[in-house]
């Protein structure tokens, strides 16, 4: 399918993407392959295999990119991602999370190893030019940040062209004291999963849609870098309440800060706080339908219910309002596409140009 949607690099000549983007179900599918399969994804934190001999079945965005895969840990705490699918004739191997040493199909009784290597197979003498490579499970870049998780369908992906940014940026915090809270929601949105992510990627509309927190950051010295698949914006308080106690090793030491909100391409957002982490992930349903999940870690308990992080879910129901009303109007016959604010959207053109590459690779 030809590519209909160049973004100028130019931001002051650039106009926004069509609207067909959002509404063609042909480019919904296309993202599929050519922007979601070959991104890093958050799949949760080492907790979800704390124990030795661990095994955590999962299915990679459920009626999207719909991958069943497993993520294991053996007795030497190494941990893999690895396809749920039995090289013999394709069924499902773990249904469930358990402690096991190996890998059993239930349907034939063939075994892999929890690195994915293929054990054994009944009744399996007589086939010649057996086992091969092809009979092992297919093992997936798989990339942790502290004790956050990350996999891709693409075994050529590069995490730090994702990562490497943040990680620099935030290397002063010790992300192995966060923990998770318990809390985890999933928001289902009634609009295309990159409206929602536009609405995230820039501060344009903060002083119109989030009254509450207006009122905490300092909208005039809202800061936009763009860092290759990864965009950082910068909320600095209004005052010196509820910031970041910032190292002399940070490149923002003595600035005060209320929160750091990166963007990973094409949907993920790692919203830190003085009191912790909001990770955001935007998963797509269909061509008008989003889920975003929430998970929240703590560092610092004593500082919630404070400043930009603050009231979370009031945040979310501002922006799935303002969202869904995008989601309809681009739907108007008198609506094709608009212009960027040169001082204040740099993040939704960096996006959308983004976009527009993977769609031509």
């Amino acid at each position: 399918m030809k590519n209909n949607f160049f973004i100028a690099p130019d931001i002051s000549k650039a106009g926004t993407l069509s609207k067909e983007f959002y509404l063609n179900s042909n480019y919904f599918n296309l993202s599929r392959e050519k922007i979601f399969a070959p991104s890093f994804q958050f799949i949760g934190d080492r907790g979800m295999v704390a124990a030795e001999n661990n095994v955590h079945p999962f299915t990679l965005f459920e009626n999207f990119l719909d991958e069943p895969l497993v993520l294991t840990k053996d007795k030497e705490n190494n941990f893999k991602c690895l396809s749920n699918v039995c090289t013999h004739r394709g069924n499902i191997i773990a249904d469930k999370s358990c402690h096991s040493a190996h890998l059993r199909c239930k349907y034939h009784g063939r075994i892999f190893q929890l690195d994915g290597q293929f054990h054994s197979m009944p009744e399996f003498k007589e086939v010649k030019n057996f086992p091969s490579s092809k009979d092992n499970l297919t093992g997936l870049p798989l990339f942790s940040w502290g004790n956050f998780l990350f996999v891709s369908l693409h075994k050529k992906s590069k995490p730090e062209k994702y990562f490497g940014e943040m990680i620099k940026r935030m290397s002063w915090l010790p992300l192995d004291k966060f923990s998770f809270s318990g809390f985890s929601k999933d928001y289902p949105v009634n609009a295309h999963w990159a409206l929602y992510c536009e609405n995230f990627l820039e501060g344009f509309h903060i002083p119109f849609v989030h009254a509450g927190l207006n009122t905490v950051i300092d909208y005039g010295n809202y800061k936009t870098e763009l860092l290759d698949r990864c965009i950082l914006q910068t909320g600095f308080s209004k005052d010196e309440k509820n910031c970041f106690d910032l190292p002399a090793s940070s490149p923002d030491y003595g600035k005060n800060i209320a929160a750091y909100y990166f963007f990973i391409f094409p949907n993920m957002m790692f919203n830190f706080y003085p009191w912790g982490l909001s990770v955001n992930v935007v998963k797509p349903v269909s061509v008008n339908k989003s889920t975003v999940s929430f998970v929240t870690y703590i560092y610092d308990e004593a500082k919630q219910n404070s400043g930009a992080g603050a009231d979370l879910n009031t945040v979310e129901m501002e922006d799935e309002e303002v969202v869904q009303n995008v989601q309809r109007g681009i739907q108007s016959r008198f609506y094709k596409h608009g212009r960027f604010s040169v001082t204040r959207e740099q993040g939704v053109h960096h996006f959308q140009r983004l976009i527009s590459k993977a769609l031509d690779e």
